[in-house]
């Protein structure tokens, strides 16, 4: 069994260009649904133990929204797609305008911003899974989006518990998105089920 800890330089490379053009994808989806361009930084992609993932993001009691995903099809696994709570503000501003959620209706999760960060999360959780599909020719698809807002630590604890013995790694992609003055960092999360990392590989011709 394949582990991400016993990647080889050419099995990273591999996953690190579908997590540049899951990048690209969701930049691009961002610019048709805001209606002008986007752009996008060059990602920084690294696997991640999970345990580590909560100081990645600024500390386990830094406030973040969190956005969950399961993963089925040729593979099984699970999508973790992360910003901070000023980041999730900046994108719906950009989105919504005027009728962008506060702060104060953000932490408390209420049916406007649960609605609006579903949808982006789906979409941009979307863009990278599809480049993931697209890369390996495997059919995929995904659960309906599951949204929290917490402290990290309390969000990847959650993540821990739902995937169990599944896997300690996680294939994290940071994404910078700029649109005119706004820059808005999303850290999607793939954590492929024990054996599906290795499906994977193979698909891509690195095993």
């Amino acid at each position: 069994m394949v582990l991400f800890e016993d990647l080889n330089e050419m099995q990273l490379d591999a996953l690190k260009e579908i997590g540049n053009i899951g990048a690209g994808n969701a930049a691009t989806a961002l610019s048709k649904m805001v209606g002008k361009r986007v752009n996008m930084e060059v990602p920084l992609v690294r696997i991640l133990p999970l345990k580590d993932v909560p100081e990645w993001l600024g500390g386990p009691e830094k406030e973040v929204l969190g956005v969950y995903l399961s993963v089925f099809g040729a593979l099984a696994g699970h999508i973790l797609f992360v910003m901070t709570i000023d980041d999730a503000l900046k994108i719906m501003r950009i989105l919504l305008g005027d009728m962008a959620p506060s702060r104060d209706q953000i932490l408390s999760m209420d049916e406007l911003a649960s609605s609006a960060m579903g949808e982006i999360g789906n979409i941009l959780s979307s863009s990278y899974l599809s480049a993931l599909a697209d890369f390996t020719g495997l059919h995929l698809n995904h659960s309906v989006p599951a949204i929290a807002v917490d402290m990290a630590g309390a969000i990847v604890d959650v993540v821990l518990i739902e995937i169990s013995q599944h896997s300690d790694y996680a294939l994290l992609i940071e994404t910078v998105f700029v649109e005119e003055e706004d820059r808005i960092t999303g850290y999607f999360m793939l954590i492929p089920d024990t054996g599906s990392l290795e499906i994977i590989l193979q698909a891509l011709g690195v095993v």
